[in-house]
Formats: structure tokens, sequence, C-alpha cells
């Protein structure tokens, strides 16, 4: 049940109850544990390593750039090498990195492994449901903390697992959450090794964190205007003859009526099941912009109540007919002397004016609604992402199914504006990252695998900010020019006699002179910071049934921060005594053997009004009472024992 105590569809699985964890580090694989394990509890620590830098380039006057080339490129990102689950854990947990992230991530893009059954060369994707499930399942727990009230969530996915993920995604933000399900058409051509189907899309589940989300529109392209033409010079712009009606006839019955057509003086009714999208005195006024009209009581019941699907007894009575208020011939003159002087009024009339009412429906100065069907013209396809990353290395293969910059720029537009941030858990060659860079967004990503965290993720962030990459999203070509090319280039292959016309070439010859020039959208600069998690500083020992200390433990300056992670504490660098503060209470960690005399010298070192927390690997008796006669409210933590609070009964 929910907190209102209604029942809830929920997807079940095995060992949804407990949790995982790596079973071997920088590699694909889990295994289960209780949720209260310390190497599932432990936070991790980031070790932040080189701050990599780029410089904006000027501009060149003879090029052409976007308003994009203008945006201030941003330095504050975040690369990190390590696995999903625990970065996120550090970036919800870690205050220093919970106080800049949490409820402020815009867009969250996830390209999860798909588990799909096969051995890929750069990852392993071959999780069972139960443990896929449970991994995916905490770390969308730990994104929608990360995501900001108006922030979505975009999980990209193939067959395998999609209607898993939709039952996930429901539990994990709720079913009205949903916001769309996109198909991306990621291949063009059929697969000649398929066994059954060759499957020609990806799926594209989205989800909002709250109704505080909104969508930016698309830009227009010449496709989308291609229907709108201005016949009559209306001096609004141009138009298409869209439909004056709308559903709802038998909820809208006031707007269910005749009106009589200016030059044949028909009657003309909305279709079945529908009503006039107007109100009827704003329809009234439009009309009059025809001839002259009135309205009349035409005792129509029994139509008006067929439109509704109603039975006559039932429909809304005393609603008026829009009539001609001059005999038909006199409104048929005016109609056509409008009708050829132009600047027509909204409710149009079709076939040279002997046609039924349509409706002006103008070129929408928002842009387009975006749409769940993305063609690779639009957006690119794998084989698009290929060359992109082929350009990019081309001495190392590239990945089996990589995702187009376009894709992700489409993305990125529709949730996002520039300087908000944009979090990716499952880098892969950084297409994410790279792409909201050059769209003037912050990023935080990561990458489980070293080999390619190093081939791939760093040096492409970095070509990227030192501006030498100049593909993808870089620039924009002339996509009219292409599409146009492309099926003139497919018709010669069908009629390839027709290759050396002079008609041929002259057309190519014009084409190209039609061709817009390239427009350069990145001019590099910003930076990003490399960071590294840290490896465990705790373990748990089965047989014993007790936490331990790793080898690493033996580093007191990764003990410290471990220790400060784990217990919520801010590090405090500066000061030379404590190591950290929550509050009025301060952090003391150490690995010398906590005497009482330790404990009352550091307690001497507080201000007024201030506590601490000693945390030290060994407590002598007495300490703890030391502590508490020199500073009530003050504590002694023992590391390992104390960290985590577990007894051995709860520990797999």
């Amino acid at each position: 049940m929910n907190r209102l105590g209604k029942m809830k569809l929920e997807l079940t699985w095995h060992n949804k109850d407990q949790a995982l964890i790596p079973a071997a580090e920088g590699k694909y694989g889990y295994k289960w544990v209780s949720p209260k394990d310390p190497r599932y509890c432990e936070t991790h620590v980031l070790e932040l390593g080189d701050v990599i830098e780029g410089h904006k380039a000027p501009k060149d006057p003879k090029h052409t750039y976007s308003d994009r080339a203008d945006l201030e490129p941003i330095a504050d990102n975040l690369l990190i090498l390590g696995e999903s689950g625990d970065v996120l854990e550090s970036l919800t947990r870690i205050p220093e990195l919970s106080e800049k992230y949490v409820g402020q991530v815009k867009c969250v893009y996830i390209d999860p492994p798909f588990n799909t059954g096969q051995a890929f060369d750069h990852y392993e994707d071959n999780l069972e449901h139960s443990i896929w499930l449970t991994m995916m399942r905490d770390r969308l727990l730990h994104i929608r903390r990360l995501m900001s009230a108006d922030g979505s969530i975009w999980v990209h996915l193939d067959d395998a697992e999609v209607h898993r993920m939709r039952s996930l995604l429901d539990e994990v933000f709720g079913p009205e959450k949903f916001v769309a399900e996109i198909i991306w058409q990621k291949s063009d051509s059929p697969r000649s090794d398929a066994s059954e189907f060759s499957s020609d899309h990806d799926t594209i589940l989205v989800y909002k964190r709250s109704d505080a989300f909104e969508v930016n529109r698309l830009e227009r392209s010449a496709a989308d205007d291609v229907r709108f033409t201005n016949p009559d010079s209306d001096p609004h712009g141009p138009w298409w003859d869209g439909d004056p009606t709308a559903p709802g006839a038998s909820t809208h019955q006031g707007m269910v009526y005749a009106i009589q057509h200016p030059m044949t003086g028909e009657l003309v009714y909305p279709g079945r099941g529908r009503c006039w999208s107007l109100g009827q005195p704003e329809v009234l006024e439009i009309m009059r912009g025809w001839a002259p009209y009135k309205l009349e009581d035409i005792s129509d019941a029994d139509e008006r109540a067929a439109r509704c699907g109603l039975d006559a007894k039932d429909v809304r009575r005393g609603v008026q007919a829009i009539m001609l208020a001059v005999p038909p011939e006199e409104a048929r003159r005016a109609a056509e002397e409008r009708y050829n002087a132009g600047q027509w009024p909204q409710f149009i009339l079709r076939k040279g004016g002997a046609g039924g009412l349509g409706r002006k429906a103008y070129v929408s100065t928002k842009g387009s609604v975006p749409r769940t069907l993305w063609l690779n013209t639009d957006v690119g396809q794998n084989r698009t992402a290929k060359s992109e990353i082929k350009a990019l290395f081309p001495n190392n293969a590239a990945f089996d199914t990589p995702k187009p910059e376009r894709l992700l720029q489409r993305i990125i537009h529709i949730a996002s504006n520039p300087g908000d941030t944009i979090l990716d858990v499952f880098a892969g060659s950084g297409t994410t990252a790279a792409v909201a860079h050059k769209m003037g967004r912050r990023w935080v990503t990561c990458e489980l695998l070293e080999d390619t965290f190093e081939k791939f993720t760093l040096p492409r962030l970095k070509k990227v900010v030192e501006g030498q990459d100049d593909g993808g999203v870089t620039v924009t070509s002339d996509e009219k020019y292409k599409q146009v090319l492309k099926s003139l280039n497919g018709a010669l292959n069908i009629y390839p006699d027709l290759k050396e016309d002079k008609a041929t070439k002259d057309f190519k010859k014009a084409l190209r002179a039609k061709k817009e020039p390239d427009t350069i959208n990145w001019l590099g600069g910003g930076a990003f910071q490399v960071a590294r998690l840290a490896p465990a500083c705790f373990d748990f020992d089965l047989d014993l049934g007790l936490t331990t200390l790793t080898d690493a433990a033996g580093d007191i300056e990764l003990l410290t921060k471990s220790v400060a992670a784990q217990l919520g504490f801010k590090l405090t660098p500066k000061d030379t005594i404590f190591h950290g503060s929550k509050g009025s209470m301060r952090l003391y960690v150490t690995r010398n053997s906590l005497t009482p005399e330790l404990a009352t010298e550091i307690a001497a070192s507080l201000g007024e009004g201030e506590r601490v927390t000693i945390a030290s690997t060994s407590v002598l008796d007495e300490s703890r009472q030391a502590l508490r006669q020199a500073s009530r409210g003050s504590k002694v933590v023992h590391i390992p024992d104390d960290i985590f609070q577990i007894d051995g009964e709860d520990a797999f």
C-alpha cells in the first residue's frame, strides 16, 4: 500500500529486499548482501585529481556562428572513474558534494547495460534480470534525490528490459510522473544476421521529478513549415488549413450547432462527436467577416443530438444556429468580394469558397512540440555515432552501440537550459558530457571501466575543452542540402544513365550554389576535474561477523576522509586541530590509542558551545568517561566497530 492506504501495482523479483555490491573492482559483476552490510553502506571518498582546462578560440569573420558559440564555457564539471552506485552514494552522502548536487540536477540521461546476454568489447552486458533490477533500483533511488523539482530522467534501453524498467520507474517516481516513451531509429538498414526480426529502434523512457517539469520546444525546420502558405496575404503570416472543430461534443453541447455557409447557404455542423473549437460569440464575430450573420433558433435538436451521440431528449435546448442575416444571394456576393480581396477571416472557405469550413493555423512562434518518434535523419543513428568516435580515435575500435551527439543534443535541449546540471553515470565514450559541455551545461559523469575511461572518456572530453573536437554538434551543416542530395543520389543509383545527363549536372551545380554555409556552435574552453573513487577502507568478515579495516585504511588521510563521509562531517582542512565539522560538533580522527589524557586534551581545544566526536582505531578504558566529563555531549567512536552500528546477525 502507498501512504494513502491505497493498493498499488508493484514489480517483484528475487532478493528484492537485498542489496548488491561489486564482486570485483572495475567490472560489471555483483553479489547479494544485506542492506546493512558495511560493504554496501560505506560511502566511498572521491580522490580529486587534475583539472583539465581549455580556452575559447576567437571567432573568424569568414565563418558563420550560432548563438550557442557565444555561451560562456562552463568550468565546474566532474569526470569520475568508479562504479556508478558508489559514485551516486558519494554525490548524495558526502556533505561537500551533497550540498552541491542534491536537488540540483536538471537532466539525467543514462544508457545502462541493456542486459541482452551478449558480451561487448567495452563492457559485460549479461546481468541476470533480478540483479539488473536491483542494480537499477538502487541507482534510481539515488538519482531521484539528486534531481531538481523541475528535473527529468531519460533512460535509454532496447527491448530486453524496457518493459521491466517501465514498471521500476513507476515504482521509484510514480506512474503519474511518466512523460513519454520515445522511439529512436538507431538503424536505417536491416541486419542480415538477425534470426527473426532485425531491430531498427531503441526506446528512451522519460519521467519527471514533479509537475514543475517543462519541455523546451524544438526549433522549427524547413520541413515543419513547408505546409504553411499565405494565399490571402494574411498580415499575421503563413498558415495552413486546420480543423475548426475539437473533440467533446457530449460535454460541450453548447458548441454544437449549425453555421449557414455564406456561399452555398448550406447548414454546416461539426463532425459526429466533435464541437466547434471556439465559443459561439467568437465564431459569430468571425463569420461576420464574410457576410451579415445573426443567431437564430432553427429547431434542430435531433441533428444536434445525433452529432453529440445522445438521444434528442437529452441534448441541451436553446442552442441557436449562426444564420445569414441577409438573403442568400446577397450573402454570396459579400463572401465572394471578401474572398477575392484576401486577408480572410479565421474560419476559411475551402475549395475556392464552395467547400466546407476550415480554420487558419499559424506558424507557432514557440517552436515545435517534441514528438515521440525520432528518425535517424533528424538525430543520427549508431552508424553516425561510430563515425564520430572513429574521427576522434582513428586507432581505436569504436563502441558497438554508441549514441550520436545529435541524439543527446535533442534530449539536453528539451530537458534543460544553459547553466543547468546534466548527469550521466554510465559515461562510456563520454557523449553526454561532451554534448552538455558544447551546449553550455554543467555536467557530472562517471565510467566504471578504467580501459574505457583512459582510451575514450577522458581523452574525448580533453579534446572538447581544448577545442580539438570538430565533429558531432560542434558544426551544424545544411541538413536540407544533405537530404536533397541523398534523395538525388538514391534516384541516380536506380537510373544510372541519368548521372551524366546535362540537366542532372546543372541541377547539382544549382544545388551546391544553394547550400547554406556550415554554422559553428563550439569554440572550445571551460574545464573539468578528474576524480577517482578511493579504495574502500572497510570490509566485513563473514565468519566472525565483524567490520574490519582494509589495507587502504592505513593511509590516515584517506581514513580521515572516509570516517568523515560515513558520519556526515564536512572536512575542515584549514583547521589545525580538528578534521571536520557538523554544526557545533567537531570531528577528530586518529590511529593512535585514545587515552583519557588525550581525550581531555582534545576537548580543551574546543570553542565555546562546541562538542567533539573523536574517532579512533584504539580506545582505552575510561576514555569515553573522560571525554564526557571534559565536554558534555561529546562522544567517542571506535573505528571500525561503531562506524556502521551493525551486528553479526544482520550481515551476509
